[in-house]
C-alpha cells in the first residue's frame, strides 16, 4: 500500500479538461510496470496521434503534474499522482454504484463511468461511496483508492504465469473490453472464482483451466489479462 502525503498540493476540481484527466490515469497505469509512460504508448492507449501527446505532456509538466524524461517518457509528480488516484477513485466508485444500485452489468460500466467521472461532483461520488458502504474494490476486482490516496499496488500474477496443476483465486480482470468480460463471465471467471491450470500447450499455445469443474481453454493473451493469487496447498496432517 502506498500513500501520497496529505500535505501535497492538489489540483482544484475542474481545473483540468477531461482529456487531461485521461492522460493522468493513463500515465499512472503505465507507471505500474515500473517504467515511464512512453509517448507512443500513451498515444496507442488513448487512440490519438503522438504529436498531440507531446503537446499535452508539456502542458501537464507546466502545471507540475508530470515530469517528462527526454527520450523515455513521462512520470507523475506527487501532485500528479494524487490527482490520478482521485480520478481513479471516482471512476471505480461510479462503476460500483452502477452495478450494485442500478443493475448494470460489469461489462457495461467502464465507458459509462468514463463519461460520468468528468462531470460528477466530489460530493456526489462520496455519497455514492457511503451508500455502498465504502467499497474497497470495483466490480472487476480493481482496488479503489481511499480519499487520502491509499491504494493497493501489489503486482499480481496472471493465469498465464501459473504452472500446470496450480490453483489460484481470481483477484482482478482487465475491464477495457466489454466483449472480453462477457467471454469470461460465460466461463464463470470473476473476482473470487477459483481456477486451476490443467494443461498448457507448448509454443505459447492455449492454457487449459478448470472452473467449477468445467474445462475451458484460454489463449495466452487472454490468460495474461486475468490476475490471480495462488492458493497455498494444505499439507496433510502427519499420521
Amino acid at each position: 500500500m502506498k500513500k501520497t502525503p496529505a500535505t501535497a498540493r492538489t489540483v482544484r476540481r475542474g481545473a483540468l479538461t477531461g482529456q487531461a484527466e485521461d492522460y493522468l490515469k493513463a500515465i499512472y497505469e503505465m507507471e505500474q510496470g515500473g517504467e515511464p509512460a512512453a509517448t507512443n504508448a500513451v498515444a496507442a492507449l488513448l487512440g490519438i496521434a503522438p504529436a498531440s501527446v507531446s503537446g499535452m505532456l508539456q502542458r501537464l509538466s507546466r502545471l507540475g503534474l508530470v515530469h517528462v524524461e527526454r527520450y523515455r517518457g513521462a512520470r507523475l509528480t506527487h501532485m500528479g499522482r494524487r490527482a490520478a488516484l482521485q480520478l481513479i477513485r471516482r471512476h471505480r466508485i461510479i462503476e460500483s454504484y452502477l452495478v450494485t444500485r442500478l443493475g448494470f452489468g460489469w461489462d457495461e460500466v467502464d465507458e459509462e463511468a468514463e463519461r460520468l467521472e468528468h462531470g460528477a461532483s466530489t460530493e456526489l461520488v462520496e455519497r455514492m461511496a457511503a451508500a455502498l458502504g465504502h467499497p474497497t474494490e470495483d466490480p472487476h476486482g480493481a482496488p479503489i483508492p481511499t480519499s487520502d490516496g491509499v491504494v493497493d499496488e501489489r503486482r499480481l500474477q496472471s493465469i498465464a504465469d501459473l504452472a500446470v496443476g496450480q490453483t489460484a483465486r481470481v483477484v482482478r480482470v482487465s475491464d477495457r473490453d466489454s466483449e472480453f468480460l462477457r467471454y469470461l463471465a460465460a466461463m464463470g471467471i470473476r473476482p473470487n472464482a477459483t481456477v486451476k491450470v490443467a494443461d498448457r500447450a507448448p509454443f505459447d499455445g492455449p492454457v487449459t483451466i478448470t472452473v467449477r469443474g468445467a474445462r475451458h481453454q484460454l489463449g495466452v493473451a487472454a490468460a495474461s489479462r486475468v490476475y490471480v493469487e495462488p492458493v497455498a496447498r494444505t499439507r496433510r496432517a502427519a499420521k
